[in-house]
């Protein structure tokens, strides 16, 4: 239940403004001149009604301004000469509702009601029931009831408005940064870790040639220059997969499963359940997902073979990363930076994630991620 800005909460709120206008509509009613008997009891019970008919205003705006306007109308004619007190807020809170024309047109309607309904109590003559209606029903206070609406809409809609341009003006900022900090990075390291992979690379290839033995050091620099070159590779493409450029996604996972199979994995995708379109920032993850799980399987896992599969599941879509490489039951996986960027991307979506061991041997990367499903 949300709060005003008193801090309390709306539905408390209606209901201490209904009660209000009900409680003043039935003393105005009590303290002025009323018919007695059953009339009475009638014109009591719409008066009150057309109060806490005000507790839903919020949830059905049109249908109180239509209650209201009847009540008033009603007690109108029954000889309780009190004013639409419970109407003006109704129009109020249709006007802010973007319920103008409604609005407008019932306004009309109960201005052409209420002479009728003020003649039907047989208290008034022609003159004073016009006279009796009019004063029910202010022209001004109407207006300004209407006027009070429309400037809250228009002041709610401007405040929407705002902070959906600075949610927009944050996005492009964090945007032009990444980018920035992936140029930087591909200016400052790109040229120096290439130099280090080229040199120490020909190093162990003229060692070799010349039969001499390669130093572990310079084995070590080889393959860390390799890691760190793949590593900035990765964090590149990851600071440049931003929103204006075609994302990654469901579509593409069968390329990564074929080039899996280009370096000897022997690689199969399987798609189970009734497909359903899912959010770019869902599809873009599960390719990640496929993507980091595979190419750590090529690397690390010693592996003959590797099976995908997304499973569309109603409100989810699950991704399964199976291999049959080294890891065994027991054996704890490094904490890489894939790994943990995996998890950051699943939890950022509320999903979960889980990688480890499977139960014979082999390795399993598992997610399942919620989805909004749209018939």
């Amino acid at each position: 239940m949300g709060k005003g800005r008193s801090g309390v909460p709306a539905g408390v709120m209606d209901w201490m403004i209904a009660v209000g206008v009900a409680a003043a509509l039935l003393v105005t009613g009590l303290s002025g001149e009323r018919p007695g008997g059953q009339l009475g009891l009638l014109g009591h019970a719409l008066l009150v009604g057309g109060g806490l008919a005000l507790v839903a205003r919020r949830r059905a705006p049109v249908a109180v301004l239509v209650v209201t306007g009847l009540c008033a109308a009603g007690y109108q004619a029954v000889g309780f000469d009190v004013p639409a007190v419970a109407y003006l807020f109704a129009v109020y809170a249709a006007v802010r509702a973007g319920h103008r024309t409604v609005a407008v047109v019932a306004s009309v309607g109960l201005l052409a009601l209420l002479p009728p309904a003020a003649l039907a109590s047989g208290l008034h003559d022609t003159g004073e029931a016009f006279a009796r209606a009019r004063g029910a029903l202010e022209l001004a206070w109407l207006i300004a009831a209407g006027a009070a609406g429309e400037a809250l809409r228009q002041a709610e809609r401007r405040a929407d408005e705002a902070e959906r341009t600075r949610e927009e003006t944050a996005r492009r900022r964090a945007d032009e940064e990444r980018l920035h900090i992936a140029r930087e990075l591909h200016d400052s390291l790109t040229h120096q870790i290439s130099i280090i992979k080229v040199q120490s690379e020909v190093a162990v290839h003229v060692a070799r040639k010349r039969g001499e033995r390669v130093p572990d050091a310079l084995l070590a620099i080889q393959e860390a220059g390799r890691e760190a070159s793949r590593e900035l590779r990765a964090t590149l493409e990851a600071l440049r997969d931003d929103d204006t450029a075609p994302p990654h996604g469901l579509d593409h996972i069968p390329e990564l499963v074929e080039r899996a199979g280009r370096v000897g994995l022997a690689a199969t995708l399987t798609v189970e359940g009734p497909r359903h379109d899912v959010s770019a920032a869902v599809g873009r993850t599960a390719y990640r997902i496929v993507q980091e799980a595979l190419t750590n399987v090529v690397r690390h896992a010693s592996a003959a073979t590797a099976s995908v599969r997304i499973d569309y599941r109603p409100g989810a879509l699950a991704v399964r990363v199976d291999d049959d490489g080294e890891a065994t039951p027991g054996t704890v996986p490094a904490p890489g930076i894939g790994l943990l960027g995996m998890r950051e991307r699943v939890t950022a979506l509320g999903g979960r994630l889980r990688a480890g061991p499977r139960d014979d041997h082999g390795f399993t990367v598992q997610a399942e991620l919620p989805v909004d499903v749209t018939p």
